[in-house]
């Protein structure tokens, strides 16, 4: 029972910071206020989290969280490469275009010319955590044959470009909506072939058309 009131008082004191964060920015988000709005007390927040540079790295990090251990476990695991993909691709497209995800990229270029700190968890936690599970990946399908590219190829930025593109620069100007389930697996889907068809081993594959 106390687990559960913990669990619950976590997610209280998230959702204050992420509205919060999009009201106000980085910069003007202090604990004793995401304390207030969240009706916790101060004591608990610093007691559980330090400061609010850990409080907000600890919100990126669980932000991206599905998609990294999706990858780890298929690693882990030599997972058959297409099933990994087609799950990995919309978890990623997901994570990159999500209301949290968006909010947490504003505040991040808002506060750019004053701490920078969110955009380097961004980076560290996001990004720079995801690439390099990613290019592992790719490294393990070029080692069965199923990719062909040379060691020095950056496949990972190409993935990058093809799946995301610029969708989470026009979500955090707003110029794009949220995009459905089905907008991210359609949008999944077809970045994988036209990766497959660049990298794969396969002629036929690459020959095909891959927006058919």
């Amino acid at each position: 029972m106390q687990q559960d009131k913990q669990d619950q008082r976590r997610q209280q004191i998230r959702a204050a910071a992420y509205e919060l964060l999009a009201e106000k920015g980085y910069k003007a988000t202090s604990m004793l206020a995401i304390a207030k709005k969240a009706r916790a007390s101060n004591e608990t927040l610093y007691a559980w989290y330090g400061n609010k540079q850990t409080l907000f790295s600890t919100l990126i990090q669980e932000n991206a969280s599905e998609v990294t251990a999706a990858l780890e476990a298929a690693l882990a695991a030599g997972s058959n490469f297409q099933t990994t993909m087609d799950r990995v691709g919309p978890l990623l497209l997901q994570l990159v275009t999500s209301d949290k995800a968006i909010i947490l990229n504003r505040a991040a270029a808002a506060d750019v010319n004053d701490t920078g700190v969110l955009g380097q968890s961004l980076a560290r936690l996001g990004r720079d955590t995801v690439a390099p599970l990613l290019q592992k990946l790719f490294a393990e399908a070029r080692k069965e044959g199923i990719l062909n590219f040379k060691t020095s190829d950056n496949v990972t930025d190409v993935y990058f470009g093809l799946l995301i593109g610029d969708t989470q620069i026009r979500r955090a100007t707003g110029s794009l909506q949220k995009l459905t389930e089905s907008e991210v697996n359609l949008r999944a889907n077809r970045a994988l072939k036209l990766f497959m068809k660049l990298f794969s081993t396969d002629v036929s594959k690459r020959k095909q058309d891959p927006l058919a």
